[in-house]
């Protein structure tokens, strides 16, 4: 009998299947039927201090217009901030009296100094481990990159002097350096890589003239940038690393756990084909191993990652080659 067991963050997980933070992981209920389905730990949908701070510009320019005395608004926003942070506590708090499964928390915030005070919270509700989703466009013009690159170092440093529970840093490919620079934030302490965020990009209708959302789920043709840098930064980093964006079957997950994941994160495919799914692709795990004689995750985990590759050239130079040969 094949075992999917394994770790992540330091925490024991009964497969390498975590429901990413979405809507699906926003409620005690959803939590435990993504549990029954057989997820291995969930990241609960994160608290946005973005969105905190956007309700609060919206009631403040209300009393502009209304030309209101805005001297009671710190206070609302202090009050905005709790209800917020309360509600999130609890949903930890729930979750973790109702599943046996890991709870990672998750935090969204932008060059903040409530980082800190919203990641204590989180550890003293319960929170297993505490995922940090930091992503800082290289669209702001107000930054250089060398700024950009040092926020994440400095909410690292703040967030690790008030909690002692792992914490996965969930981070973008807007960098310059990147290889360098997920070795850099390896090196830090935190015990997670989570490669990588995904965007919402605008489109644009043609016709009516105006912007338009695309599509808010992932394709599986986006599985192959992150494949490519867990399989190049497998060995080379000091923590774990885990997959996002573009994983829709099983045949995804094992990909990403030959190129050196510990853990791949789901989101996509189980809104597209419900939670359920999960049971689908587990067993397409579990064949797999069964069919290629492997008893346990370790005896393949990075097996195909570039350090190990005997032909380490191919994960940079061979899609090109082969786009050369065609013509």
């Amino acid at each position: 009998m094949a075992s999917l067991a394994t770790t992540y963050l330091g925490l024991n997980l009964k497969n390498p299947i975590l429901v990413g933070s979405s809507g699906l992981t926003a409620s005690v209920s959803g939590v435990k039927q993504l549990e029954a389905k057989g997820a291995g730990a969930v990241v609960l949908k994160s608290i946005f201090e973005e969105e905190i701070a956007f309700e609060l510009d919206q009631i403040v320019g209300k009393a502009k217009r209304a030309a209101y005395n805005l001297e009671q608004f710190d206070y609302l926003d202090y009050q905005l901030r709790e209800e917020k942070l309360k509600r999130y506590t609890q949903l930890v708090e729930g979750c973790k009296k109702e599943v046996s499964i890991p709870v990672i928390a998750s935090v969204n915030c932008v060059y903040s100094h409530e980082w800190s005070a919203f990641a204590k919270h989180l550890q003293d509700a319960g929170a297993d481990a505490l995922e940090l989703n930091m992503f800082f466009l290289p669209s702001d013009f107000k930054r250089s990159a060398r700024e950009r690159e040092k926020a994440y170092f400095n909410v690292i440093e703040r967030v690790k002097r008030e909690v002692s529970i792992p914490i996965a840093l969930k981070i973008s490919y807007y960098f310059s350096d990147l290889a360098q620079m997920i070795q850099r934030l390896s090196d830090t302490g935190v015990a997670g890589l989570v490669l990588f965020n995904r965007f919402y990009s605008p489109d644009i209708d043609i016709e009516k003239l105006s912007l338009s959302t695309e599509s808010v789920f992932s394709s599986p043709a986006e599985l192959y940038l992150s494949l490519k840098w867990i399989a190049m930064m497998s060995g080379r980093v000091r923590c774990d690393l885990a997959a996002s964006t573009g994983v829709h079957d099983g045949k995804a997950v094992i990909k990403q756990l030959l190129a050196g994941a510990r853990a791949v994160q789901v989101v996509s495919a189980l809104y597209r084909r419900r939670k359920g799914y999960l049971e689908t692709m587990l067993a397409e795990i579990e064949d797999w191993m069964k069919r290629h004689r492997f008893k346990t995750i370790g005896q393949f985990r990075g097996r195909l990652a570039q350090e190990k590759s005997a032909n380490p050239a191919a994960y940079e130079r061979m899609q090109f080659m082969r786009y050369g040969a065609r013509r």
